[in-house]
């Protein structure tokens, strides 16, 4: 039997099932096993959104965009993110232990693999592979989401100032959040709140 949930945590039913420790540590176990060579962000979205309807496509993507701008890996951040959500800090720490745990074990062995037989050619054609796999999942996570917007000119507008700011001026990131942030909070918050003419897609 799982504990239950402490006091702070939310423990909304979701379509899924009831979000249980188990299933935090398998799902992310699942996310960690199904990534190999990288996809991470794909995969969360596939398990969590689609799979376990735990977040909506909506929620899975601000809190994608709070664990890049926190500090640490990406979907390291989202496992504890989730797992605190549903369960509190038993529900990070079995997040965090199914994204961790195993993969880990399977990198150190991969490792000794490849140091000791970096050179052989089917293992170099096997990465490649795994890398071409792991970014075509990376661009099909971030097309599908940004679908959503497509209606949004606002969001769109904003994502490309960010875009060009980085990418083409490389300003530093965190001068661009200090720029870009209050003015999306000033435009979508009193949209979201009174419901005429909100940030989120219909």
């Amino acid at each position: 039997m799982s504990e239950p949930a402490p006091a702070g945590a939310v423990h909304d039913a979701r379509p899924g099932g009831p979000v249980t420790l188990p299933a935090l540590f398998l799902s992310f176990l699942k996310i960690a096993m199904a990534s190999l060579g990288g996809g991470l962000s794909a995969w969360a979205l596939r398990v969590v959104v689609e799979e376990r309807r735990w977040l909506t496509e909506q929620e899975f993507l601000a809190a994608l965009t709070i664990c890049r701008i926190l500090p640490g890996p990406n979907q390291v951040n989202m496992a504890v993110y989730v797992g605190t959500r549903f369960r509190g800090w038993s529900g990070a720490a079995a997040a965090l232990g199914g994204l961790t745990l195993v993969p880990l074990a399977i990198v150190l062995g991969l490792g000794i693999v490849y140091f000791g037989h970096r050179k052989t050619p089917a293992l170099q054609a096997i990465m490649t592979g795994l890398v071409a796999a792991a970014a075509g999942m990376t661009l099909s996570v971030g097309v599908k989401l940004a679908l959503g917007y497509l209606r949004q000119p606002a969001a769109l507008a904003l994502a490309g100032a960010a875009f060009v700011a980085v990418a083409l001026f490389r300003w530093p990131l965190l001068l661009v959040l200090g720029a870009l942030a209050p003015v999306a909070i000033a435009w979508y918050w009193p949209r979201a709140s009174s419901g005429e003419r909100g940030g989120r897609s219909s």
